[in-house]
C-alpha cells in the first residue's frame, strides 16, 4: 500500500509538472543582453510613438465618462490617423449610460484568405483620475504605429486594428466593456478571427533587480526584473502565445517572457483579450505587466515622461513581426 500511495504521488507531482511546463514553456530563447542602439527606422518608430502618447495622454489627458470630451477627441484622433494611413475606417457605436461610445476599426482586406481575420487591439480610454500614459496610450500609440508601417501591404488574411473604448471601471469585464460589444458582435456575424493581439500597457521597463512582482506561485518562475515585454494568453490559446512569442523572439533584440495560464490567476484576463476569450476565440495579451511593475499605475502620475520609448520602438518592432506573420498565414 505505502509503495501504492508513493507511486501515486510520483504520478500526480508528474502530472503537474508536465502542466505547468505546457503553461511556461516557450519555443526559442529571450534575448539576454542589454538592448542595442536604436537604428534610424526604430528612432523614427520611436518618435511615432512618443508623439502618439504625448497627444493622448499630455494633451487630452484622462479620457472616460467623466472626461466625455477628451475621450471623444481621442476617438476622433485615432480615426484621423487611421485614414490618414490609407485605411477604410469605420466606427461601431454603442449607447452605455446615457452616453455615445465607439470602437473605431481599420482593416486591409486580405488577398488569400480574408475570411481568417487578424485583429490587433487597444482600448483607448483611462481610469477616472490618471492622464492614462502607460494604461493605455502606450498600447494605442502602438497600434497606430503598427497600421501606419503595414499600410499599403496586402495580407494573406484579412487584418483589422480596433480601438475600443471603456476597458476600464465602471465598464470592466461587463457586457458595456468595448471590446464585450466588438466581440458579440463578432461572434453573432459568426466571423473567423483566428488570432486577437491585445497592446495592454507597453512602455515601462526597469534592469533594477526586484523590480517585478507576480501573482503566486509565478515569481519563483519568471525573472525578478521587470525589463522584457510579455505575451500572456490562456490555456486554450497557448498555440497563438507560442507563435507570436516565437516571432517577437526570432525579430526582436529585447527580452520576453510568455506564459498559457488558466484564465483566473490574477492579471491574466486583465484587458481586452478576456472579451474574445467568452466568445471562445484565441487571444493574447502583449503587456510590461502593468501593476506588477509600474509603480504610477492607475495614478494621476501615469505621464508621458514615465515610458521608455526606447525599449517601445524595440517592442513594437518584435510585435509588428509577429503580425506579419500571423497575417501571412505563417
Amino acid at each position: 500500500m505505502r509503495r501504492l500511495f508513493l507511486a501515486g504521488g510520483l504520478f500526480a507531482a508528474g502530472a503537474c509538472f508536465a502542466a505547468w511546463r505546457l503553461m511556461i514553456h516557450m519555443p526559442g530563447e529571450s534575448y539576454r543582453e542589454a538592448p542595442p542602439p536604436l537604428d534610424d527606422d526604430l528612432t523614427l518608430l520611436r518618435e511615432q510613438l512618443h508623439g502618439h502618447v504625448q497627444k493622448l495622454a499630455g494633451d487630452f489627458g484622462e479620457r472616460n465618462l467623466r472626461r466625455y470630451p477628451q475621450l471623444m477627441e481621442a476617438a476622433r484622433y485615432i480615426e484621423e490617423e487611421l485614414t490618414a494611413a490609407g485605411y477604410p475606417v469605420t466606427r461601431q457605436e454603442y449607447e452605455a449610460r446615457g452616453h455615445a461610445f465607439y470602437n473605431i476599426e481599420a482593416e486591409a482586406a486580405g488577398a488569400i484568405h480574408p475570411e481568417e481575420i487578424i485583429l490587433v487591439g487597444a482600448h483607448y480610454d483611462s481610469v477616472p483620475g490618471s492622464p492614462g500614459a502607460g494604461d493605455n496610450a502606450s498600447g494605442v500609440a502602438a497600434l497606430l504605429a503598427i497600421a501606419r508601417r503595414m499600410s499599403g501591404e496586402q495580407p494573406a488574411r484579412t487584418l483589422r486594428f480596433v480601438a475600443f473604448a471603456n476597458e476600464e471601471m465602471p465598464y470592466f469585464q461587463s457586457l458595456d466593456m468595448g471590446s464585450s460589444v466588438y466581440a458579440r458582435r463578432s461572434r453573432a456575424r459568426n466571423e473567423n478571427i483566428v488570432a486577437m493581439l491585445s497592446l495592454e500597457t507597453i512602455g515601462f521597463y526597469s534592469d533594477t533587480p526586484g523590480s517585478q512582482r507576480y501573482p503566486a506561485p509565478f515569481g519563483v518562475i519568471y525573472p525578478d526584473e521587470g525589463n522584457f515585454i510579455g505575451v500572456i494568453g490562456n490555456v486554450a490559446s497557448r498555440p497563438l502565445v507560442h507563435q507570436v512569442i516565437a516571432a517577437f523572439r526570432r525579430r526582436a533584440s529585447f527580452p520576453s517572457e510568455g506564459g498559457a495560464l488558466p484564465g483566473d490567476v490574477s492579471g491574466v484576463g486583465w484587458s481586452d483579450q478576456w472579451s474574445f476569450w467568452q466568445e471562445g476565440y484565441p487571444a493574447v495579451m502583449i503587456t510590461d505587466t502593468a501593476v506588477f511593475r509600474y509603480p504610477y499605475y492607475h495614478s494621476p502620475e501615469d505621464t508621458p515622461d514615465k515610458l521608455n520609448y526606447d525599449a517601445m520602438a524595440h517592442v513594437v518592432d518584435g510585435v509588428q513581426a509577429a503580425i506579419v506573420e500571423l497575417s501571412n498565414g505563417e
